[in-house]
């Protein structure tokens, strides 16, 4: 079942929260993908240094984040990567929880391909926890890009589910690659599934 509208119209620390364990589906190039969150950044808006939307900051790529809760904002780094955050809290509140990493579940031929270049069973140890165990590295292996920025988390084509319940440990730290961010660089705002293996490291 699809999380509803109102899963993500709440306080952003939350739903950051409340996204572990949850499975987020990309249906791309006639391929689903399936794979558990387990890693999450949250981003505060109008006052978090950290944020794209820090002191009202309104440009083309960040006016996703400034419209309804639900939908996803995709942007581009270092001119090679794509990391994908989920839009919260109600309209003009630019708020959003980056997606930092998650378990693969479902097509992980595909996901291979996509990373690597070969299959799934051509992968060392190390290829199979590297293949999901950051922003990028998700967006790269799920097939988030561009196309999938500023849609609507309840149709089709990108959306996230409630998946098994589970019990697990909700562990808290400092963002990572934040350090320009002055004071903001130290909040607690980074969630992790304790002693998931596809958790990223510093």
């Amino acid at each position: 079942m699809k999380l509803s509208r109102d899963f993500y119209n709440r306080d952003t620390l939350i739903v950051a929260k409340e996204l572990l364990g949850k499975i987020l589906v990309v249906n791309k190039d006639n391929k689903i993908c399936k794979s558990k969150i387990v890693e999450v950044e949250a981003y505060m808006g109008f006052m978090d240094k950290a944020a794209h939307s820090y002191n009202n900051r309104r440009t083309k790529r960040t006016e996703v984040m400034y419209g309804k809760p639900g939908f996803s904002y995709v942007y581009f780094i270092y001119g090679l990567y794509y990391c994908m955050n989920v839009v919260t809290r109600e309209e003009g509140v630019p708020q959003a929880v980056l997606i930092r990493a998650v378990e693969p579940l479902e097509n992980l031929e595909a996901m291979s391909f996509r990373r690597f270049k070969k299959g799934y069973d051509e992968l060392s140890n190390r290829e199979k926890i590297n293949i999901t165990n950051g922003p990028s590295k998700l967006c790269m292996a799920m097939g988030i890009d561009k196309d999938l920025n500023g849609l609507d988390l309840l149709e089709d084509d990108i959306f996230i589910e409630e998946g098994i319940k589970e019990s697990f440990e909700v562990s808290a730290s400092k963002r990572i690659g934040i350090d320009y961010a002055e004071e903001a660089k130290d909040y607690p705002w980074r969630f992790y599934i304790k002693g998931n293996k596809y958790v990223s490291k510093k």
